[in-house]
């Protein structure tokens, strides 16, 4: 499409330079038909012509370099035309067809100097042929139109350099969609693996060992079962406990690869749907204080929600403790807040060890733009803070 349209462009300037140039030679055959003159006439006009073609086909496209002279040649050839004994001030209209050739190759300040410049040269032959304000008036009207065929070539050639721009902004841009869409796959695909990941170590840290001590529990039973059956009523007790825990975390894992559709209600109803449906182990009872009711953003409130699961899965499985707190803040600043009373630990060695929960929460959080605190030490419960960035917030 864009060779189309130089070739178009292309055209329409041979089509101008024709119509020109073979107007000039109609009328030199009417006015110089009984001349002696004539041969020499249609001498310089096929001169002309042939310097015309041979600079639009070949050299001033090869060699740039060559232009200026072939400007010189015309011009020689035009004024020439212009000095002939009989009227001869068409002749004058040769040098419009220059001023389109300047125009498409050089700034529209030599342009300008130009078409000044030949203003001035057509001056002296038709003041020569010409009573002086017949010559004046023939110099201005040539003029204007040189200027208003170097004009239309000017904007001809910003034209195309504007749509030759377009093009390579186009292909520009259609490079960098490609790339970002191969790189949202990779990233998708990153964070499937990255999920597949978590699930697997979640899957090994916690079920897997609770199933290997309901193995090790059934083995005592049966071994208590012939010499000591009184204790395998503790022993059967203890089993049933780990089974309960086994499968409390198993539907958690289930739950997290079933999401909860968080945008239908809003965060508050998903979080209060999930605290009173989840049948948490041991007594578990979780409060949920909101304050405010401000809507976030789907992407925002999924990942919050992801991140209060994250932390009660953590809770019901290393805080042993029968209470849990969430207080979400819906009023400037944004944070939400899950917060026990548990054993609590050690802030450090939890992250030097990389344990998954809180690597999955702070990547969540910093997905949606949002910081994530830990505050924690043995003994003294465990506290997570999610709040809205300063830079999410001036936004």
């Amino acid at each position: 499409m864009k060779r189309s349209a130089d070739w178009l462009y292309q055209w329409i300037f041979y089509l101008a330079a024709g119509l020109l140039f073979a107007s000039t030679l109609l009328r030199s055959l009417v006015i110089y038909r009984d001349s002696p003159e004539l041969g020499r006439v249609l001498g310089l006009l096929m001169a002309w012509l042939v310097l015309l073609g041979v600079s639009e086909t070949a050299l001033s496209r090869r060699r740039p370099k060559y232009f200026p002279i072939y400007l010189v040649l015309q011009t020689i050839l035009t004024l020439a035309l212009l000095f002939m004994l009989a009227p001869a001030d068409y002749f004058a209209v040769l040098f419009a067809i220059l001023s389109m050739q300047i125009m498409q190759r050089f700034n529209p300040g030599a342009g300008a100097i130009w078409i000044g410049l030949v203003a001035l040269l057509m001056t002296f032959p038709l003041a020569i042929g010409y009573e002086v304000f017949q010559a004046i008036a023939f110099v201005v009207f040539y003029t204007a139109v040189n200027a208003m065929l170097a004009a239309y070539a000017l904007a001809t050639r910003r034209a195309q350099a504007a749509r030759a721009r377009n093009y390579t902004l186009a292909q520009e841009l259609a490079e960098t969609n490609r790339q970002l869409q191969a790189y949202a796959n990779q990233l998708e695909q990153l964070a499937v693996a990255r999920e597949r990941h978590r699930l697997a170590r979640e899957l090994h840290d916690a079920a897997t060992q609770t199933i290997f001590s309901m193995t090790l529990t059934t083995q005592s039973a049966l071994l208590l079962l012939e010499r000591d059956p009184g204790r395998v009523g503790a022993q059967l007790d203890r089993l049933n406990q780990l089974a309960q825990s086994a499968l409390s975390e198993i539907r958690a894992l289930i739950s997290e690869l079933r999401p909860e559709r968080v945008a239908e209600g809003g965060l508050v109803t998903a979080l209060r749907r999930h605290v009173a449906d989840r049948r948490l182990p041991e007594n578990i009872s979780v409060s949920l204080e909101v304050e405010g009711d401000r809507r976030l953003s789907p992407m925002e409130e999924q990942g919050l929600f992801r991140i209060v699961q994250e932390a009660l899965n953590n809770i019901v499985k290393h805080a042993q403790t029968p209470q849990a707190r969430i207080r979400l803040h819906l009023l400037e600043p944004l944070w939400i807040e899950i917060e026990d009373q548990g054993q609590g630990f050690d802030l450090r060695q939890a992250r030097d060890s990389g344990r998954v929960g809180l690597v999955s929460m702070s990547e969540r959080a910093a997905e949606i733009g949002w910081t994530l605190e830990i505050i924690s030490s043995p003994g003294a419960g465990t506290r997570i803070r999610v709040e809205k960035s300063s830079g999410e917030k001036q936004r």
